[in-house]
């Protein structure tokens, strides 16, 4: 047997078809809905339980989602993780930040600094209101 008929095989449309329903923020319901009178839920839900789907079916589905058929039929999750595995977190290039060192901060340090900022922003801002406020009872 080869090794792509092996990978092939692996490759499960109808998780693929949720997957990308998911990415989307879709419900099973709204996709049944967008698919026609003849879909409901369980239809949906026993579509993404199908290893293949049929190839009307899989192209409407992919116009709903806009993603290509062949993105539907080719997705494959553990070579994706595969993928970002040894592209990024394995990876010897990390980026500009290995010649610098690592950059620490204190989130929470940030985040009073910047409530900080913002109680200076409204303090100008409520003794702007006040001159305004001066000005126009001695235009009166």
């Amino acid at each position: 047997m080869s090794t792509a008929t092996n990978e092939s095989k692996n490759i499960h449309q109808g998780r693929n078809i949720k997957r990308f329903r998911e990415m989307l923020g879709l419900k099973q319901e709204a996709l049944a809905i967008e698919l026609g009178d003849d879909w409901n839920q369980r239809r949906v839900s026993l579509l993404e339980a199908k290893e293949t789907i049929e190839e009307d079916v899989l192209s409407q589905i992919a116009a709903i989602l806009k993603v290509p058929v062949e993105a539907i039929k080719n997705f494959d999750e553990e070579k994706a993780i595969y993928n970002i595995q040894n592209n990024y977190e394995g990876s010897h290039n990390q980026g500009p930040l290995n010649n610098y060192g690592t950059i620490n901060f204190n989130p929470i340090d940030k985040l009073v600094e910047l409530f900080e900022e913002n109680k200076k922003l409204y303090e100008r801002l409520l003794a702007s209101e006040r001159e305004k406020v001066e000005l126009l009872k001695n235009k009166n």
